[in-house]
């Protein structure tokens, strides 16, 4: 009888195991992860939210539980998914992968504090109120990709001195950022006597009728504007480029990785990491309004070497010095 005794005391205590793990899954501070795109598309910049987060004592699963919400490419379904969050009653909500997830969880809440990572400028956008005092429950990260277009088109210069008509590749429905665009490439351009000719692309049947012209045209080089849409394109981009060997430079290491020539722009997992920090800080108690936003510092040359071979291009030594990794 004892032994009956004993053994429903180690089932009895045996079924409280589960309710325990939910009490202490529940006292978890919960942080709400808003994307236009999917898990699987930037798994590097995810890591390097999370390691943000270890940096201020936070591990997922160990005393931080993250709700991650993906878009899956609808940027129509951000604001559903942001008023989810609000409704599970998030600590604080990191937005990342541009304006329209910061927009869509602004819009949902004026109270939860908010972290964001955009490529525009956060006042322009209405985030903030300034990038020093940003005021209300948004701050976050600017991380430049606009202002760094010059200088890639003077990288792709030197890389292809040549060149003169230049194809810029941008995406009409992105209206604000396409804008920036070819307002600062026309600028640049016409001070270094280029010819830029725009295609636009906004879909990736678009994307193959825009090489299919430059078939046709044979420009000397191409710039693909900085975008979410592309980079999520990049696998198809950068093929197209190679198998019609046009020499191409990009917004982001990404494309340089899956075969494109050159990207130069801002390390954007550092963005990711920095959103983690701050995201760790406000759960620590800081409030946003006194986080100015995090102006990005890194910026990355990336060469890829093979596919210089390939296009046949010598990249100049002095190019490769300035490299922050060389693709072999």
């Amino acid at each position: 009888m004892m032994r009956r005794r004993e053994f429903l005391g180690v089932v009895g205590g045996g079924a409280t195991w589960p309710l325990v793990a939910r009490t202490q899954e529940s006292a978890m501070p919960v942080i709400g992860f808003l994307n236009p795109t999917s898990p699987n598309t930037f798994a590097d910049r995810l890591r390097a939210f999370q390691l943000g987060l270890k940096e201020g004592g936070y591990v997922e699963g160990e005393n931080v539980t993250i709700a991650y919400r993906w878009a899956e490419s609808q940027n129509d379904r951000l604001p559903t998914l942001a008023a989810d969050l609000v409704r599970r009653g998030v600590a604080v909500i990191a937005t990342t992968g541009g304006p329209a997830a910061a927009l869509a969880a602004k819009a949902a809440s004026a109270t939860i504090p908010i972290v964001f990572s955009v490529s525009e400028d956060p006042v322009k956008l209405g985030l903030v109120g300034s990038l020093a005092r940003p005021g209300g429950n948004l701050t976050g990260v600017n991380i430049f990709i606009g202002e760094l277009m010059p200088k890639r088109l003077e990288l792709l210069r030197q890389l292809v001195p040549a060149a003169v008509r230049i194809a810029a590749l941008v995406n009409p429905s992105n209206a604000t950022e396409t804008e920036t665009t070819l307002r600062d490439l026309g600028v640049a351009a016409r001070a270094m006597g280029l010819q830029i000719h725009v295609v636009n692309a906004s879909t990736s049947r678009e994307i193959n009728l825009a090489f299919a012209t430059f078939v046709r045209e044979r420009p000397d080089a191409l710039f693909v504007a900085p975008g979410l849409f592309f980079v999520q394109q990049r696998v198809q981009l950068t093929h197209l480029a190679s198998r019609h060997a046009i020499p191409a430079a990009y917004s982001v290491r990404e494309f340089a990785e899956t075969g494109g020539l050159m990207s130069y722009g801002t390390n954007v997992a550092d963005a990711y990491r920095q959103v983690g920090v701050y995201v760790g800080r406000i759960l620590k108690g800081a409030k946003p309004t006194d986080l100015p936003v995090v102006q990005a510092s890194k910026f990355e040359l990336v060469i890829n070497v093979e596919t210089a071979r390939m296009l046949g291009i010598t990249v100049p030594p002095s190019l490769l010095a300035l490299a922050d990794e060389v693709i072999e």
